[in-house]
């Protein structure tokens, strides 16, 4: 074990920590009590634009991510041209800027899983967590375990162990601050990640054994044959449209202070996660240049790093070709992507879990307070889950693998349906899930040696691998779509039809609505606005002779979700200075704001005439 090596790890986790506690006292001197869910799952939505993109870059920027560039650029069977992850989840930053972002922080959600449960109910909503959590836990699981290979090779620290301190670090700030420490440590460690990785380079590509890179190109390029581009084309849709339904991403989104910041952020996050890539691209491309006989590494087959071993390029070009001090300066970097991700993705599987499924199906009854605690222990159950699967699960790239893929195929199409399709209703929900997961798994998955049930056209079989040519991912994501469609505008006009059909649902989808003149609509029933925080009631008082009319100024609801939309500030003395226009000719319009008066104990009204207009 190098000693050296394993203070400057411990100095690292120690500053890491230092900044965690530190955000987590910040965000209660800003009025952040810890005791409303906003506050410690979204900071209170208070993410600045500058601390929201480097939380956004640094939750993608992960373990997986450098390590799996540089490993991609070094495969002599794939290069650079395959090393699309960099490529795709930038797209998927931009796409989901584009049609996501605003209308999910819009409506004011407050997880990915809101507009689920408002449409599909508390156990469809259930059922759809199931591939949510699993692509969080076992993400998390795979990037420790690259951490602690990592540190095996360059610390010859044990794995086990280097696995449990790192996850225990990230946990603990993370059980404190909630998402502000999240964030605010996530700024600190892409700065590592950047400095770690760059001040690396040059002493890699100086070194005796490595000749230029520009001379190697032919060797870390890559080729991507015709008939392989239907498979090149399914990974590259499924790393841009599967990356945006995570959790992840949406707790940045609805932690953004306004919609378009929301948008602003994924769009300069995505050029963040793109730069981010250079220099492990780099990395790879330098150890490809290498004659890796001519360094201390002895474990090379026929001169080159076996295939068992790739996956350990970039630390072992840390390792073999950088001084001492500068290895431990870039095994920070690797540490400070591992835990950039791990803290990020245990704390939005925990937030599903409290908000989304204990909440509503075992415990309705619990309060703000109470959520919160179920989601703090949470947070040590999915650690603890990831942390098993590190330590004791040889293939859990490829269990990662196959829940990217389920994300992709099941989550993606349910979230466009549950976003943009009015009709959208459980019963297409239900089957678009279960043809979705039948169509990928009987496709078959080489990494988990689970056999095709169905060929596709140019499948691809030998002694030691197999795969489907054809795009399949992106196939049972289409077939999933067309069903969950299909099944929804079916069933939506089956029950609204008659409302005597009624006695049919058996999922309770729909019921009858009494209008005030007497005559009856069906409507569905899940159609209602998520739990958040409550916005100041408002008394608005219209009309030429005085009369009143009691309602809330602010409650226009979105069409398709039923989400009744969220203003941008719910500031007392903000709302006060808002101008409403009355069409009413003559109008007068007040607006009266009832506040609580802390001191004396009475309510208090503060009433502002706003307007008095003529209509044009």
């Amino acid at each position: 074990m190098y000693i050296p090596g394993l203070v400057a790890i411990i100095i690292f986790y120690l500053l890491i920590l230092l900044v965690g506690f530190w955000a987590a006292r910040k965000s209660r001197k800003n009025g952040q009590s810890g005791t409303e869910t906003e506050d410690v799952m979204l900071a209170g939505r208070n993410i600045g634009l500058l601390v929201g993109i480097f939380t956004m870059t640094a939750t993608w920027v992960g373990g997986g991510y450098i390590n799996g560039t540089a490993e991609n650029t070094y495969n002599p069977a794939q290069g650079l041209v395959w090393c699309i992850a960099p490529i795709g989840y930038a797209a998927s930053l931009i796409v989901g800027g584009l049609f996501f972002a605003n209308r999910m922080r819009s409506l004011g959600f407050v997880t990915m899983l809101d507009p689920f449960q408002n449409k599909f109910g508390d156990r469809m909503c259930g059922l759809l967590f199931i591939p949510a959590l699993m692509g969080e836990v076992f993400w998390t699981g795979a990037i420790l375990s690259a951490l602690g290979a990592t540190l095996g090779v360059i610390v010859e620290l044990d794995q086990q162990t280097s696995v449990i301190v790192s996850a225990c670090i990230a946990l603990l700030y993370t059980l404190f601050g909630g998402l502000y420490s999240v964030a605010y440590t996530d700024v600190v460690q892409l700065f590592c990640i950047f400095v770690g990785l760059w001040i690396s380079i040059p002493f890699a590509m100086t070194h005796t054994a490595t000749v230029s890179i520009s001379s190697t190109w032919s060797r870390w390029r890559g080729t991507v044959l015709l008939i392989d581009a239907p498979y090149y084309v399914d990974n590259f849709l499924m790393l841009t449209l599967g990356g945006i339904p995570w959790q992840v991403y949406f707790q940045r989104v609805l932690s953004s202070k306004t919609a378009a910041q929301a948008q602003i952020l994924s769009y300069v996050a995505a050029l963040g996660c793109f730069a981010m890539a250079i220099p492990s691209v780099l990395i790879g491309a330098v150890a490809a240049s290498t004659d890796w006989t001519l360094t201390e590494y002895n474990q090379t087959v026929d001169g080159v790093i076996p295939d068992d071993q790739m996956k350990l390029v970039l630390p072992l070009v840390l390792r073999y070709l950088c001084p001492v001090w500068v290895a431990f300066i870039g095994l920070g970097a690797v540490s400070a992507a591992v835990m950039s991700s791990s803290d990020s993705s245990v704390l939005s599987a925990a937030s599903m879990f409290a908000r989304n499924v204990v909440k509503p199906l075992a415990w309705q009854s619990a309060t703000e307070r109470q959520v919160i605690w179920v989601m703090r222990a949470s947070i040590f159950v999915v650690g603890a889950m990831a942390c098993a699967l590190a330590i004791y699960i040889k293939s859990i790239y490829g269990l990662w693998y196959l829940c990217s893929d389920l994300v992709y195929v099941i989550l993606f199409p349910q979230l466009i349906c549950v976003l943009y399709v009015r009709f959208a209703n459980t019963y297409g929900s239900l089957s678009g899930y279960i043809v979705g997961l039948f169509v990928r798994l009987t496709a078959g998955e080489s990494m988990l040696n689970l056999p095709p049930l169905f060929i596709y056209p140019n499948y691809y079989d030998d002694l030691t691998s197999f795969y489907q040519r054809f795009p399949t991912k992106t196939f049972a994501m289409i077939c999933s779509m067309i069903v969950t469609v299909l099944f929804s505008y079916i069933t939506d006009r089956f029950f609204r039809a008659n409302s005597g059909r009624l006695r049919f649902d058996v999922f309770h989808c729909y019921k009858e609505r009494h209008s005030a003149t007497g005559s009856v609509r069906i409507g569905n029933r899940f159609n209602r606005p998520s739990i958040r925080t409550v916005k100041l009631p408002v008394q608005i008082t219209c009309g030429t002779n005085g009369e009143e009319v009691i309602g809330n100024a602010d409650n226009e609801e979105d069409e398709v979700t039923g989400q009744e939309k969220m203003v941008e500030s719910t500031d007392l003395n903000q709302s006060k200075n808002n101008r409403m226009e009355d069409k009413t000719t003559g109008g007068v319009t007040r607006i009266s704001f009832y506040e609580n008066n802390v001191k004396d104990g009475k309510k208090r009204e503060d009433e502002t005439q706003l307007t008095n207009d003529q209509s044009s």
